[in-house]
């Protein structure tokens, strides 16, 4: 993890939240507001691709999100299946790399063949990596990373001395980008809702009271500019201070 000061975050995490809520406001369905979310989607990965991010990851459907009413999580697959039609392409010409991390176990095998096929076009691209949670959780994460390391040591292939922080951290989902350095939350609310436990360890929360539909380039560009004025010691001490927070 680097400790020197950077203008642009390398990877934002964001909890895309306010659907609902934006449709409710406009006297909409809940399905309105999902499909004014996605056109949010498409303003924020080109708003970080231009600032020079190099990898976004954003929560499209939590492990919990499954208690939601049948009627809205199938609304929600269906959306997801199109705009993966929809953008892949686009996505491809930009220079975008598309991963999905997440229980693909729990997606209709059609949404899983779709997630596939969009990340195998999009596998060679470098300009920024486009991350989608979905059926994901922290601790379902850091659960089945736990498991595999389990099993390693079941089959003997490495001792349960052996693992320790850097072991784990290898075995999560991510491991191979650096560390979110901004988290964005939409929707007023502040928590980070069983999102990436793991690597948001040092990560600078930002929370917008702006409903996600309502999140646009702007609204980006003022969650980049708050992270510019950040002070990240991680752990370590201001020098010219002497200041020995912890965090």
């Amino acid at each position: 993890m680097s400790e020197s000061p950077r203008a642009v975050p390398r990877h934002v995490a964001v909890i895309m939240d306010g659907n609902g809520r934006w449709a409710a406001r406009h006297g909409e369905p809940r399905h309105h507001g999902h499909r004014a979310g996605a056109e949010s989607v498409r303003r924020t990965v080109e708003s970080c691709a231009r600032a020079g991010v190099e990898a976004l990851t954003l929560f499209a459907f939590s492990s919990e999100n499954w208690r939601r009413p049948a009627a809205e999580v199938s609304m929600l697959m269906e959306l997801f299946m199109r705009v993966l039609d929809r953008e892949t392409n686009r996505l491809h010409r930009n220079g975008i790399r598309l991963n999905i991390i997440g229980d693909r176990s729990r997606l209709a095998r059609r949404l899983q063949e779709r997630c596939a096929s969009a990340e195998a076009l999009t596998a060679g691209n470098t300009r920024m990596q486009l991350n989608i949670a979905a059926s994901y959780g922290g601790r379902w994460d850091i659960a089945m990373a736990a498991r595999r390391l389990a099993e390693a040591v079941a089959a003997g292939d490495r001792t349960a001395a052996s693992i320790d922080e850097n072991a784990l951290a290898a075995e999560v989902c991510l491991h191979d980008l650096p560390e979110p350095d901004l988290f964005v939350r939409t929707g007023g609310e502040q928590r980070i809702s069983n999102f990436l436990l793991w690597q948001l360890a040092y990560t600078e929360l930002y929370f917008t009271p702006v409903l996600w539909p309502d999140f646009d380039e702007i609204e980006m560009e003022r969650a980049l500019a708050w992270f510019k004025e950040r002070d990240r010691r991680f752990g370590g001490i201001r020098e010219d201070v002497g200041d020995d927070a912890d965090a």
